[in-house]
């Protein structure tokens, strides 16, 4: 599915953008299942909190800003069921990660229009920490995306400087995970525009980041996360919860039980 020069990029980068992964009929299926999935159950609210949105934000687009948002898409659909266990994507994530691969989970983020979300620089373990790196989030691309409405944007290679602190208190209290915006700015990351169909790779922790949408339309894209089934959480989003094998096989790790059936 990858050749070894995509290989070689996502490890040297930490990222990988691969072009029409899906088919149009089966990107047109997903798409219309989402919009019915956030029709029925999805919120819209303000989104991540912090002291960052005031860095990213004047005060009156920070007022309008919001996120529409749900997860875990294929307990609620089995379009979104397929499409997570997608055999392509599945060959890819093996690529990546080795023979073995476990699905985790799957996230909606949609900016909606002209004041649609931007997001700080983070890394996504902290969301979902794991004791090592053998764990690829794939961003599933139901629209195109450009600079106008947020596309995704790297740090380049900067999965190879393994876990950071996160700032997670303010003196208001808790916020959501982000990097300090002054020593981790937008300014110096790649941007990755995709075509409706795609699907962009980073590792989990790759920095990353996205500007507000400033089009008139949504931008709708779906996190799923794989990881080497050996690569154990620590705690955060699905923590405890066994996922799907897509692909491969669960090697027992020693006194390893049973997933409990309660």
């Amino acid at each position: 599915m990858l050749t070894r020069e995509q290989v070689g990029f996502y490890n040297e980068h930490g990222y990988l953008h691969i072009p029409q992964l899906f088919s149009p009929d089966e990107i047109n299926e997903l798409s219309d299942e989402l919009d019915r999935l956030v029709h029925d159950w999805a919120r819209t609210d303000k989104g991540w909190s912090g002291p960052w949105r005031k860095a990213y934000m004047d005060e009156a687009t920070e007022q309008k800003s919001k996120l529409t948002a749900m997860h875990d898409l294929q307990f609620y659909s089995d379009a979104w069921l397929r499409g997570v266990t997608n055999r392509k994507l599945a060959a890819a994530m093996s690529a990546l990660l080795g023979p073995n691969v476990e699905f985790h989970h799957s996230t909606l983020h949609i900016k909606p229009p002209e004041t649609g979300h931007p997001f700080p620089m983070h890394q996504d373990d902290p969301f979902y920490e794991h004791t090592n790196g053998a764990y690829v989030d794939v961003l599933f691309h139901l629209d195109d995306t450009s600079h106008a409405n947020g596309e995704i944007r790297f740090l380049d290679g900067s999965h190879k400087l393994g876990k950071l602190k996160h700032i997670t208190q303010t003196p208001d209290g808790p916020c959501t995970p982000h990097l300090p915006t002054d020593k981790y700015r937008l300014e110096d990351t790649v941007p990755v525009p995709a075509r409706r169909g795609d699907v962009v790779c980073f590792n989990i922790y790759t920095i990353h980041g996205s500007y507000i949408n400033t089009t008139n339309k949504a931008r709708r894209l779906v996190r799923v996360g794989y990881r080497d089934p050996q690569n154990i959480q620590i705690a955060g989003q699905s923590c405890g919860r066994p996922g799907l094998m897509v692909a491969g096989y669960r090697d027992r790790r020693e006194g390893q039980p049973l997933f409990p059936t309660e």
